[in-house]
């Protein structure tokens, strides 16, 4: 590509969509094969198939593509695997939802032709997702780009299933789980949200049998009373001591239900005695294990009460609940209402209350498969960034319950397991049987119910890596155990444990060596993006305004591992004038290299400002590379903003024209050379980042291969690194911008040429500032003469002192002193004026104690900010007036 046809506007749009379209037709995501390099892989957290990219999306997938486009720019092998879930509930709903627009429901269809319906929206909307991960220039084989229910994924799943069956790690059995009745299936503790909400602690008077006695109790849910089978107490509370072994009348049924000692119950909580319902609490449902309690379900999977309930049968549960405390209040066992705050289980998907409910379910025991999975964490094999997670992880691996895995929904991988009807023997297979293996019956009939989402999630690194597993593959062989997990803080229970408990037990080996953790991206208050605060923001709409490199850079630059990230629309139009302004500076450098010779810059050849900049980019390579190893992602994209914006462009540029524009040839030819290495591995450093701009701008510049992608990542050259050189020009650009400083100040027009005197007592520091002081008159318009002392001090002068040099500029002639300092006053009164509101706000202690934490401390800064600049004005003001 020639240099010559650089656009003078750079157009993210046109540019995006052909550079893409390129790298993907060519097969340029592709692994290169490399014998004398490691493999460097990483698995797609796959998004849900019925998603639109989130911002969520977007910073994950912007931190994975980094972390391949580097390591590939390294020569490493590298496969970045893409795929999407199948997800289960959610995408059966919006199905459903599809049907009920048409009158129609499921069951109107049947299970056959309502899974043909799914694999239809499937087919023409789960591309949608994928379309937009291109968009962003995620960098992944889209040639080995997987799906959670495809042939070689549901393959894995069944012989998993029936590995774990075989080994007797899964069993079927009545349990509390948690139900939604919205999506009508359960869900895993770990899909269930707890909020805090408002509600009542209601004590109920149950009476004694054949007494006149009675005990109290105190529950949040007095509808679930009607399946009560024990009242609960502590065996040494000695209020109760004497009633223990007693009948108590349950009131509203009257079934007679006996008082017994349990060491789960609190004395301290409510009244000390506690209703116990095994059907309806997981708490409760341990304690009637232990005592043997009868189980009576009173609320069904419609959230309705059963007939269990007596006369409230058929009511919705918040209606039985109303009910029932007017029937009690009416008997006069109501005793009182306590106002509670406490926490309540909501269904992750659909936000509705979750109803603890006994059901058969299918479960994974855990406690086998959790030891190795925090084994290779504490003995290093996995390691979590940062570290404070492998805490956590481990935490709940140690107090973890079996797991629920079957799922009352069609869409998904059917539990394959099946009832003989004529010997009742259950029959786990990898195939469809046909015939019982026990009685050759051939009367067969499969569970209705679908595996948990995350069971073929959790088989990812190894299911996805070709389609043969068990069998060994040539991807399995290779990249097998994949080398990051990126994810978010919010699944690593959902996923990342359960990805390193199957790899061990399946592949022997742990899935991923490291496990790179971010956190959510919250809106600018702070809170988490929700459609039911309308404070999301779409990704696509961001890029299609101001391109995906800019979006990438702002979540990377502001990103720390594990922490939140703030969106600030302000953030995002830096970006854009980051890229805005590498563009110019690029375009500066193209128009320029008329004649351009590689090779001219020799070090003998070099001044003090082009060994200056190639100091600092070998300072900044170290810099960023050292930060990628670390994870540090933010840290090596600031230090590639700081580089690029102030050093490269608003001073090596500036420091280099006067040579491009009236240099001897030789002169303008290092130049050119050094502008040339320094942008040109500049922009390969900040491609993993930027990688449509960078590509861009590299094709036009001088280089080496068909694509940046592909280019060798800059190579350590300590030899660059010149701290001399690094010392003595910051003398230069401080003394640049005092002047600058004192001309803006003092309002000097830009186009008037100032005078200026620095004063260095120190000869070597004064010696290096005359031989180089035509970079400081370029710089600042300013004639600049160096001096040791300063005999007589001119009138009217503005001062500064940097780095033991004091500034003189004489204002004489360059300013109108009268028409400044009345300026300078209006500017003063008003500072002051700003400045007592402030003060008056933060002296308010009102103020300070509710407003929010972000608005008090802004306030302080602004009263800080205030302060300085009133002084400064106030200094001014008084040597314009004392002249």
């Amino acid at each position: 590509m020639g240099r010559s046809n650089i656009p003078s506007v750079y157009d993210p749009q046109k540019v995006e969509e052909k550079l893409y379209r390129r790298w993907e037709e060519e097969g340029l995501f592709r692994p290169v094969k490399n014998d004398r390099q490691a493999a460097y892989a990483i698995v797609m957290p796959p998004p849900n198939v019925t998603g639109e990219l989130h911002m969520g999306h977007a910073l994950n997938n912007t931190l994975q593509d980094i972390l391949i486009r580097w390591r590939r720019m390294q020569g490493y092998e590298t496969l970045w695997v893409p795929g999407t879930d199948h997800a289960g509930i959610a995408t059966q709903a919006r199905v459903e939802e599809q049907l009920a627009r048409e009158g129609l429901s499921k069951y109107d269809l049947g299970r056959e032709k309502f899974l043909e319906r799914v694999w239809e929206w499937k087919h023409n909307y789960g591309h949608r997702i994928t379309t937009q991960l291109r968009r962003l220039g995620a960098s992944c084989d889209w040639s080995r780009e997987r799906f959670t229910m495809d042939d070689g994924c549901s393959a894995a799943v069944r012989e998993v299933f029936v590995r774990l069956y075989e080994d007797g790690l899964i069993y079927r059995d009545d349990y509390i789980v948690n139900w939604c009745p919205r999506c009508n299936t359960v869900i895993s503790d770990i899909e269930v949200e707890h909020q805090d909400v408002p509600s009542q602690l209601y004590h109920l008077r149950y009476p004694i049998k054949d007494s006149t006695e009675s005990i109290v109790i105190a529950t949040t849910r007095p509808e679930t009373m009607l399946g009560d089978t024990a009242v609960a107490v502590h065996p040494r509370d000695d209020r109760y001591r004497h009633l223990v072994g007693r009948t108590v009348i349950l009131p509203l049924i009257g079934r007679e239900i006996p008082i017994i000692t349990d060491e789960h119950v609190d004395p301290e909580f409510g009244t000390g005695a506690l209703k116990i319902t095994p059907a309806h609490d997981p708490n409760d449902f341990e304690i009637g294990q232990r005592h043997g309690l009868p189980q009576v379900q009173v609320i069904d999977a419609k959230g309705r009460m059963t007939a269990e309930a007596g006369r409230y049968r058929g009511l919705d549960r918040w209606e039985c609940r109303q009910q029932v405390l007017t029937d009690l209040k009416r008997q006069g066992l109501l005793v009182r209402i306590e106002d509670l705050e406490h926490a309540v289980g909501h269904c992750y998907r659909c936000q509705t209350v979750v109803e603890p409910m006994l059901s058969k379910q299918w479960f994974v025991r855990m406690k086998p498969l959790a030891e190795p999975a925090m084994e290779a964490v504490r003995d290093g094999r996995i390691q979590f960034i940062p570290a404070r997670f492998t805490k956590i992880y481990l935490n709940w691996l140690e107090n973890i319950r079996d797991w629920c895995i079957s799922r009352q929904l069609w869409w998904g991988h059917r539990i394959p397991v099946w009832y003989c009807r004529d010997c009742e023997k259950v029959v786990a297979s990898r195939t469809d049987p046909a015939a019982c293996p026990a009685c050759a019956g051939t009367q067969l009939e499969q569970d209705p119910d679908v595996l948990d989402t995350w069971f073929s999630s959790a088989l990812w690194p190894f299911s996805t890596l070709g389609w043969g597993w068990p069998d060994e593959t040539p991807d399995l062989e290779r990249f097998y155990p994949t080398s990051v997990l990126v994810t978010g803080r919010d699944i690593i229970f959902f996923w990342v444990a359960r990805m390193i408990f199957s790899g061990l037990k399946f592949m022997d080996r742990e899935p991923f060596r490291e496990v790179f953790i971010h956190g959510l991206v919250l809106d600018a208050l702070g809170r988490k993006m929700s459609k039911s605060l309308g404070n999301g923001v779409d990704p696509i709409e961001v890029i299609e305004k101001y391109g995906a490199d800019s979006l990438r850079f702002m979540l990377t630059i502001g990103n720390t591992p594990g922490n939140d990230l703030r969106f600030h629309f302000e953030k995002l139009e830096g970006a854009r004038n980051f890229a805005n302004k590498l563009w110019n500076a690029s375009r500066f450098v193209l128009m320029n290299l008329d004649g351009y010779r590689p090779g001219a810059a020799a070090p003998e050849n070099m001044e003090l400002a082009d060994r200056w900049i190639l100091s600092r980019f070998e300072y900044t390579r170290e810099r960023v590379s050292t930060g990628l190893e670390a994870f540090e992602l933010g840290e090596a994209a600031r230090a590639l903003y700081e580089f690029i914006w102030s050093e490269f462009c608003d001073w090596y540029i500036e420091l280099v024209k006067p040579r491009l524009y009236q240099g001897t040839p030789i002169e303008r030819a290092v130049a050119q050379d050094v502008l040339v290495r320094v942008l040109r591995g500049t922009l390969e450093l900040l491609h993993p980042f930027m990688p449509f701009i960078t590509e861009e701008i590299w094709q036009h510049l001088p280089h080496e291969g068909e694509t940046i992608m592909h280019a060798p990542w800059p190579a350590a050259q300590p030899v660059l690194r010149d701290e001399d050189a690094e010392r003595e020009i910051a003398y230069l650009i401080e003394a640049t911008r005092a002047i600058r400083h004192l001309r803006s100040e003092m309002n000097v027009p830009p186009t008037r040429r100032a005078e200026a005197v620095v004063v260095i007592p120190d000869d070597r520091i004064r010696a290096l500032v005359e031989r180089w002081r035509g970079y400081i008159e370029n710089l600042a318009n300013t004639s600049v003469r160096v001096a040791r002392v300063l005999e007589t001090r001119p009138e009217l002068t503005a001062h500064a002192v940097e780095r033991g040099m004091e500034i003189f500029v004489p204002l004489a002639g360059l300013i109108d002193i009268d028409r400044e300092a009345e300026r300078l006053a209006r500017e003063l009164a008003q500072v002051e004026k700003d400045l007592s509101r402030v003060n008056g706000k933060l002296a308010n202690p009102a103020f300070v104690a509710k407003a929010p934490p972000e608005v008090v401390e802004k306030e302080r800064g602004k009263q800080a900010e205030l302060a300085e600049k009133r002084q400064a004005l106030a200094s001014w003001l008084q040597v314009l007036r004392s002249n």
